[in-house]
């Protein structure tokens, strides 16, 4: 029998950052998690049918973030940096958390330029650590599709970072 506490809950966060990642809103991504979370609630007796619940919810939750994201009239929002996850600064110099902040801030900017399917298949595969086959079946899409749309991110993400390393130079 599924529990919701034991089996759904610990979902919330990569649902959020999944969430996140498509409307670059904290708000709209926390009432995506609730609206999500809920709506597994209420198919709680048809998800023991479901083979990959993880798989499931994150569909879900794209498909919710995607009609967000379309009616949010500002989607110009930036990455911020409170909205993740980041190290402890510790006792550095002032100079390296500035350089930190700097490079996050970049990097952040970068990975929004991309667009949204590129944003998605990222955050799966780098930040979440999901098999190309997992992403393939959360955005319906092939494996292949999967493997050419991340080797097209990093690689503009590379270009960019060259492009800024090269004005430094």
């Amino acid at each position: 029998m599924l529990d919701f506490r034991h089996d759904i809950l610990p979902l919330k966060n990569i649902i959020f950052r999944t969430a996140l990642r498509i409307v670059l809103n904290r708000e709209e991504a926390e009432d995506i998690v609730q609206d999500t979370l809920m709506k597994l609630w209420e198919r709680r007796d048809e998800l023991e049918q479901v083979v990959n619940l993880e798989s499931f919810a994150l569909t879900a939750a794209r498909n919710l973030a995607i009609d967000r994201r379309g009616r949010m009239e500002n989607l110009n929002i930036s990455f911020d940096e409170e909205m993740h996850d980041c190290p402890d600064e510790g006792d550095g110099s002032s100079d390296s958390s500035l350089v930190r902040k700097e490079t996050h801030s970049f990097i952040a900017g970068i990975i929004n330029s991309l667009p949204e399917k590129q944003r998605a298949i990222l955050q799966l595969r780098d930040i979440e650590g999901k098999s190309y086959k997992e992403i393939a079946e959360v955005l319906s899409i092939t494996e292949s599709d999967v493997k050419v749309t991340l080797f097209r991110a990093r690689s503009e993400m590379k270009e960019k970072i060259l492009q800024k390393k090269s004005l430094f130079l």
